[in-house]
């Protein structure tokens, strides 16, 4: 974990995303997790190579781990980045 991702970033990221966009999480592991019937999802952890995730696939939680197109420079990049991802699995989907 490079020293501008911090467990703390990590996990307030996190409750961010699993509060307030879970929506945009299974988004994620469809698109970029390559994992279809998913019926929720969490993300456990994120780091500037990429992001931890656990899915619900048939009732089962299945570990998700998808990697960036870059090595994130710090928490206002890994924001940038989650939204340019969630926009571009949205076109995907269609």
């Amino acid at each position: 974990m490079s020293k501008d991702f911090s467990a703390d970033i990590s996990s307030r990221i996190c409750k961010h995303m699993n509060d307030d966009h879970a929506d945009a999480i299974v988004l994620y592991a469809k698109a970029f997790g390559g994992v279809t019937d998913v019926r929720a999802a969490q993300m456990l952890s994120i780091d500037a190579q990429g992001m931890d995730l656990t899915a619900q696939v048939n009732g089962e939680a299945v570990s998700v781990r998808i990697q960036f197109d870059h090595v994130l420079a710090d928490a206002e990049d890994a924001h940038q980045t989650l939204i340019a991802m969630v926009k571009q699995a949205r076109l995907k989907a269609k």
